[in-house]
């Protein structure tokens, strides 16, 4: 079995690199995704795929409580790193309204703008939403059709979930599907078609069951696979072969790995 984590934060894990790498290795994870979120972070998340790639690969992006950092120049940043073998998207981007770090109107311009980045790059994207589910499928129907991605950490309600599904994009469930009180999002998970699915950590944050409250590191997907499997009544390698073709056929840039 082979397991692609789509959304890891390599830069702030509590371990070095090489041993989560290692790790990793060991319980299947034969890539990952390190994601953007600032303009220094995205300096950070390119050095660490390009240093571990084809292993690792990474995504650029301003993510919502960074958008008033955004401008010409971290823009201009960004698209001059695109095109390099170890960049397969943008993210993460999208919108959150329940911190508000960034005024919403900032956090939609910068959203917007990535979102043509995405598309004249030709790249997914993934995508944060927390307590904004309508300015954000507004957003993402404005460009159907033209830009892919997922929504990646996916807590919304079903109703985000259906549109997003509508809309063209994928879900990606994260640990939090394991904890005790997501039951809601369990039964958003038994649904969701297994040809849209994913799986992330997002670590070093929400650590599954029987880990929660400790630092996640990309070896603790599987636990999120297996409950995932279990929901959906299959195999846990049907699982692996579902998630592993999504992750190919949405990040195409993904590099082959060596046999």
């Amino acid at each position: 079995m082979h397991w692609i984590d789509v959304q890891a934060h390599l830069e702030m894990l509590e371990q070095s690199n090489d041993t989560a790498l290692n790790l990793a290795t060991e319980q299947g994870v034969t890539q990952m995704i390190t994601i953007g979120t600032h303009p220094e972070e995205n300096k950070k998340v390119l050095q660490i795929a390009q240093r571990y790639f084809p292993q690792v690969v990474c995504t650029l992006g301003i993510h919502p409580h960074e958008a008033k950092f955004y401008n010409d120049e971290v823009e201009q940043e960004m698209e001059q790193h695109l095109q390099k073998p170890a960049v397969v998207g943008v993210g993460e981007i999208g919108l959150d309204y329940y911190y508000e770090h960034s005024d919403r109107e900032l956090q939609k311009e910068a959203f917007r703008r990535q979102l043509h980045m995405a598309q004249k790059a030709q790249l997914p994207i993934e995508i944060h939403t927390r307590d904004a589910e309508e300015d954000t499928v507004k957003i993402l129907k404005e460009f159907k059709g033209q830009v892919k991605g997922l929504i990646h950490c996916f807590t919304g309600t079903e109703w985000l979930a259906k549109e997003a599904l509508d809309v063209g994009f994928d879900i990606s469930f994260s640990g939090v599907v394991t904890f005790k009180n997501a039951q809601s999002l369990r039964d958003i998970a038994k649904w969701v078609p297994l040809d849209r699915i994913h799986v992330e950590t997002d670590a070093p944050f929400l650590a599954p069951v029987p880990h929660r409250g400790k630092k996640n590191h990309p070896a603790l997907i599987v636990h999120t696979a297996q409950l995932i499997a279990d929901l959906k009544g299959v195999p846990l390698e049907e699982l692996s072969s579902h998630t592993l073709q999504n992750a190919k056929k949405l990040f195409t840039k993904l590099p082959p790995l060596n046999s």
